[in-house]
């Protein structure tokens, strides 16, 4: 194997995919990247065994092949190399000179038939989404992370539905960590029509690494085929296998209250909830929200620091309103949504808050009451 390559056609490339080399699997390769030269060019694939890449870019091959090299180095020599075309070379017994005339490194790399395969998936009715509304929806429910030692699929995974309604169809993502849980969709055109087929729970973290390979502009394409959630754009191909396990009944926790929907000033929110967060430690989350004559007072208590009160005016009548909640569920929610206002539906202290943008309806976040 040997060709030249342009650093700025694969470093952003390899930055991206750190991520996946970097998670830690049953087989020392998948920190590797494997190389493939063909005719026009080279093929970089990369796999944690649950979420695959394979993207192809351009160069001058003088010999076809292919190797298994550290992602992580390979990385941080076209990152630092001094110029832009940079010979990639396999002498012998899988060493590979990386260089020029003035700069050189000779490390070693793997047998490439170690490699993991890459699922083969034929067949796939792909259709089309704007890739900034897609990463703003992964975005809007990946942010509800999942503890390292999760086990239970719904929590690991987002659920994706695919929507047929009279008029339009939708994409809808969900999820939840059990104590809070957003939903967001994708309304499209009348005339798209997108495939058929059950929700599907597909991995957090793969969805996070497919949100860095998505253009601020343009479309990609969604494949949902055998167990496996692709993206393809022109150069590139995402495969997530999905997570086995069923999803809540959730439709329910949607249903808005018609006692108080709240506006209230986004930036100024989530100011006062950062500032009642500092005393907050892993065993006291939890906050007292009082709404009351067009007041909102927001307590937190920790033994071990001490106590922070605050109060706004909101516009609020009727009987008071005192529950508990996380405030960093508010900060998150609020933190996805890109309006200068947001709705805060509330109906009593022992039901759910629900938070969404004053104008996009495609959102929402639920967030339950504590005991403290």
């Amino acid at each position: 194997m040997k060709f030249v390559i342009n650093k700025f056609q694969i470093v952003n490339v390899l930055a991206k995919v750190q991520g996946l080399t970097g998670r830690r699997s049953n087989l020392a390769i998948t920190e590797n990247v494997l190389i493939q030269s063909a005719s026009e060019g080279i093929r970089l694939t990369v796999t944690d065994l649950e979420t695959g890449f394979e993207g192809f870019y351009p160069a001058a091959v003088e010999k076809e092949g292919a190797i298994a090299v550290s992602a992580k180095k390979l990385f941080e020599i076209i990152r630092e190399f001094p110029s832009e075309d940079i010979l990639i070379n396999e002498v012998e017994n899988r060493w590979i000179e990386i260089g020029n005339d003035k700069v050189l490194y000779h490390i070693v790399g793997m047998n490439p038939d170690d490699f993991p395969e890459t699922p083969v998936i034929s067949e796939v009715d792909f259709f089309s989404i704007d890739a900034a509304c897609l990463e703003r929806m992964i975005d809007q429910t990946t942010i509800i992370s999942a503890s390292g030692d999760e086990k239970r699929a719904h929590i690991n995974g987002v659920y994706v539905e695919r929507i047929h309604g009279e008029e339009n169809d939708s994409l809808r993502f969900v999820s939840t960590d059990g104590s809070r849980l957003n939903c967001v969709n994708h309304l499209f055109p009348p005339d798209t029509k997108i495939p058929v087929g059950e929700g599907v729970l597909v991995p957090k973290k793969g969805l996070n690494e497919i949100a860095k390979f998505l253009d601020i502009e343009g479309d990609v394409q969604i494949g949902i085929k055998e167990s496996n959630f692709i993206l393809k754009k022109e150069k590139e191909t995402i495969i997530i296998r999905m997570l086995e396990g069923e999803f809540p009944k959730y439709e329910d926790i949607l249903k808005k209250g018609e006692d108080h929907l709240i506006g209230i000033d986004k930036l100024q929110f989530s100011k006062m909830l950062k500032r009642m967060s500092i005393l907050a430690t892993d065993n006291y989350k939890g906050a007292v929200f009082t709404f009351k004559d067009n007041n909102l007072s927001v307590t937190a208590t920790n033994p071990d620091y001490g106590e922070s009160k605050e109060d706004m005016e909101i516009e609020f009548s009727g009987e008071p309103i005192e529950a508990a909640f996380n405030p960093k569920f508010f900060s998150d929610a609020l933190s996805v949504i890109n309006e200068e206002n947001v709705i805060v539906n509330i109906v009593d202290g022992s039901r759910p808050c629900i938070v969404e943008a004053a104008e996009d309806k495609n959102f929402i976040s639920v967030i339950m009451p504590m005991r403290i």
